[in-house]
């Protein structure tokens, strides 16, 4: 059978009362009223580019995943989520963004490594200690934030740089620290639980009136990386690649098939069977980071399925 068929690539819905659209590489976002309506579409993306080929699945896969960290955290900082209409829509609360991701790192790998292994030793104004191997803890999580370009890349900077520039206010970014090692620490819990060491991983705050929102998702293996706890120990002493649990496969597969995003590359076309081996894999790491089964929705039918539930949550 066609993935495509069982698949979400794009919506373009005209919602009542809808005053704004937004497409980012994942989801599409509606505008209404102070809500956002965000549609998690099959869309896979990997070196900053959309893949051509949906995943059947991934969708809904990642908007769950979202729900079920942000409720699992909304006692330590209240976020935007509201509603969760059908398995791939949020429905949340639509905020002013400050315009920094916080970046935490409880371990060095992936640009930290990069950056430690060119000789730096200062990361975001966080001096780095001496000695560190690929994949070492740190001995406690160090924040090291981003600014949110909108265009290129986000680029690295230090909390005396956001409070100096204005970016944030110096109060609210405390909070924002404070927040994101909250999250952080009980996602860690969370991850060990089940097997897994959450790496590292990045939040995204909004205002919305007087109060700080966590907005977009968090703990996704979208936005975090995970290592397997069983072996972790061995594999470090070894001097060995540690194993995450992340979207690596997909990466790889692409490297592999002569495409890293860069210029003049052609991306190779996903055949039938790896479409589906990435769809199974998006299951198998729901349910591993979970612990919870899951239960795929009805793909008959699936853009009248979300465009129906959209609707009778709104006359609600």
């Amino acid at each position: 059978m066609v993935p495509e068929q069982f698949a979400i690539r794009a919506t373009d819905f005209q919602l009542p009362g809808q005053t704004g659209f937004y497409r980012g590489k994942v989801r599409d976002v509606y505008t209404i009223g102070d809500r956002l309506v965000m549609v998690a579409s099959d869309r896979i993306s990997a070196f900053d580019h959309v893949l051509p080929r949906p995943i059947p699945f991934k969708g809904q896969v990642l908007n769950q995943l979202a729900a079920h960290f942000l409720q699992a955290t909304a006692d330590i900082v209240p976020n935007w989520l509201v509603a969760t209409p059908d398995p791939n829509v949020a429905v949340g609360i639509a905020c002013e963004p400050y315009r920094i991701e916080m970046v935490i790192r409880g371990y060095l790998v992936g640009h930290a490594w990069r950056m430690y292994q060119a000789g730096n030793r200062m990361l975001c104004g966080v001096a780095l200690p001496e000695g560190m191997c690929e994949s070492d803890p740190f001995p406690e999580p160090i924040i090291t934030p981003a600014t949110k370009a909108e265009e290129g890349h986000d680029e690295d900077i230090s909390r005396e740089e956001i409070i100096a520039q204005g970016i944030v206010a110096e109060a609210d970014y405390l909070k924002l620290e404070a927040y994101t090692r909250a999250l952080f620490q009980r996602g860690t819990e969370m991850a060990a639980a089940q097997g897994l060491i959450l790496v590292d991983t990045k939040y995204e705050f909004g205002r919305h009136g007087d109060q700080i929102y966590v907005i977009d998702e968090i703990h996704t293996p979208d936005s975090s990386r995970y290592f397997y706890q069983e072996g972790y120990a061995e594999r470090q002493g070894r001097g060995e690649r540690q194993k995450q649990l992340s979207k690596e496969f997909v990466r790889e597969w692409l490297m592999e098939n002569g495409f890293q995003g860069l210029h003049g590359q052609e991306m190779p076309l996903m055949p039938d069977a790896f479409v589906w081996e990435v769809s199974n894999r998006y299951i198998e790491l729901y349910e591993k980071v979970t612990g919870l089964s899951f239960h795929k929705a009805d793909t008959q039918s699936i853009m009248e399925r979300i465009r129906t539930n959209i609707e009778a949550y709104l006359k609600e």
